[in-house]
């Protein structure tokens, strides 16, 4: 098994390789579990296997410590109002308010750009901004915690 951290504008991931062939792996992505097709392009665009190398299996080490990994959007505290979670993996491209401000249902509050269309999101219901937990740049994936809500 093996574990990185990559920072992708700005957003720190944990990914986990655990099982892999010559045709896949087995990616953890912050707790996601995806499966990836490994391919190269060959002569005339067709796909072919990518041959990975044949390492030796080392001795085993003692245990290191955990990396931790920085937390994700999705971890934000929501003590005190309702989350309101990216509907779908995109960047910010807008964030229309700040805390503190006061909002009313279907205000504006963030634009995420996703697959080159702008979505607007809006304000699921009226109150006060308790924390914003996005920035404009930010690429954010799904049920992501792009704000709160309170009272």
């Amino acid at each position: 098994m093996k574990k990185y951290n990559y920072v992708i504008n700005g957003v720190s991931y944990e990914v986990t390789i655990s099982e892999e062939s010559d045709f896949s792996a087995k990616v953890e992505v912050n707790g996601e579990l995806y499966t990836v097709e490994k391919r190269k392009s060959g002569k005339g665009g067709e796909s072919t296997p990518v041959a990975r190398p044949r390492v030796a299996t080392p001795a085993p080490a003692a245990a290191a410590a955990p990396v931790a990994a920085a937390p994700r959007p999705a971890a934000a505290n929501t003590a005190g109002g309702d989350a309101m979670p990216s509907p779908l993996p995109g960047v910010v491209t807008k964030v229309a308010v700040s805390q503190g401000q006061q909002v009313k249902e279907g205000d504006l509050v963030v634009v995420l750009e996703s697959m080159k269309m702008e979505n607007e999101l809006k304000a699921p219901r009226s109150g006060r901004i308790v924390s914003v937990n996005c920035a404009q740049g930010q690429q954010v994936i799904e049920g992501d915690i792009l704000l709160v809500i309170g009272d």
